[in-house]
């Protein structure tokens, strides 16, 4: 059995099947390029929306590009919207070049038209969340239907050293050099420490040898009902009804918690979502889940059908921060538990189905080389 010794180790090993796919590593940030023409369109979707234009090379010739910007979700929660990118605008770009497709960048920075320049994580609104919201049901029970999503994580440069992603209320005081990038709270998108079985060990080797284009997330499914919740700051919506909470996430997934059930029934079809029952245990909602699909917790934390996940719900009342505390057992993979605690808040845009297609491990130039169909 092998020990994950720490979160930060924890977060390094999600590398394989995550960060390796939503991360930088096919762009060379070694080297700048500049580059300008024609606006033609915009694909504004999950993982990475894409800014496509026409540049005319040294010959004449048109270049056509295909440019990663962030995600839909946190363009549109930064008050960005795929209106902004009218075609035949002019649009100039610097940022990155792709390491094998020349008709691929990574944006760092934007201009469209007579526009203002804008900067990759922007954020063109200060958004407003609903605060003035009951705190409880007229059944008396806590208030958390709503849509919710993490504060967002933003690109910090302090005035000396290396920047990195903090809270969106925090990046004023790292760049100003009064707050040290370590002191701001980690985002929790890693993997939690947990102890290995034979078979769990196995399982997570097996995965780190998975090449990122085989990633199920770079198929636009989600890893885990745990992960999912606050990766790269999606909106999810909670919906309370009399015998039943509904949690839709912003990638993809419902979730039906039935509140009327004592036990799990018997022949639980499995999924990713499995089968979920709750209670109140005072002020918080507590859901316990089982029925899932063999899968991934995050990064290369392997579970089995055996999975079994305890959720508890907590709603701030002076903060209105929507705290969840989770547990995870499964004696197949892990010796001990896998234990880890998140938070929301009430979300700055409105939840929304932002369409998903990973086009990451597309190369552009050969795409735009074949003739139309």
């Amino acid at each position: 059995m092998s020990r994950v010794a720490s979160v930060a180790l924890a977060a390094v090993v999600l590398s394989a099947p995550a960060w390796a796919h939503h991360g930088f590593g096919r762009f060379d940030p070694t080297k700048d390029v500049e580059i300008e023409g024609t606006l033609t369109g915009i694909d504004f979707v999950n993982p990475h929306a894409y800014l496509y234009f026409d540049q005319v090379g040294p010959d004449g010739a048109i270049i056509k590009m295909r440019c990663e910007m962030r995600a839909a979700t946190v363009l549109r929660r930064s008050g960005w919207s795929a209106e902004m990118f009218v075609p035949g605008k002019h649009v100039k770009v610097s940022g990155n070049p792709h390491r094998d497709d020349p008709g691929s960048c990574y944006v760092e920075t934007l201009t469209i038209g007579d526009a203002p320049t804008l900067e990759r994580y922007q954020q063109l609104v200060t958004g407003s969340a609903t605060t003035n919201r009951p705190l409880r049901l007229p059944s008396g029970e806590p208030n958390l239907g709503g849509d919710w999503a993490q504060e967002q994580y933003l690109i910090a440069r302090p005035p000396e050293g290396r920047g990195g992603l903090v809270p969106k209320s925090m990046v004023a005081a790292v760049e100003a050099g009064t707050l040290p990038v370590a002191d701001a709270p980690n985002a929790g998108w890693g993997a939690r420490p947990v102890t290995f079985t034979p078979a769990g060990q196995a399982a997570a080797d097996a995965l780190r040898n998975v090449p990122p284009q085989d990633n199920p997330r770079s198929r636009c499914e989600i890893t885990s009902i745990l992960f999912d919740w606050v990766f790269d700051g999606p909106i999810n919506r909670i919906t309370q009804g009399s015998g039943e909470i509904t949690m839709e996430y912003g990638r993809d997934l419902t979730r039906t918690i039935h509140m009327n059930l004592a036990g799990h029934p018997a022949g639980i079809a499995p999924s990713r979502a499995g089968h979920s029952i709750g209670r109140w245990d005072g002020e918080t909602l507590v859901v316990d889940t089982v029925g899932f699909s063999p899968g991934t917790l995050a990064g290369t934390v392997a579970h089995s059908d055996r999975l079994h996940v305890v959720e508890r719900f907590t709603l701030d009342p002076a903060t209105l921060a929507l705290r969840r505390d989770y547990v995870a057992d499964d004696p197949v993979s892990f010796t001990d538990q896998y234990a880890g605690f998140d938070t929301v808040m009430p979300a700055d845009a409105p939840f929304a189905a932002d369409r998903c297609e990973d086009l990451t491990y597309r190369n552009y130039s050969q795409e735009a080389q074949q003739p139309p169909p």
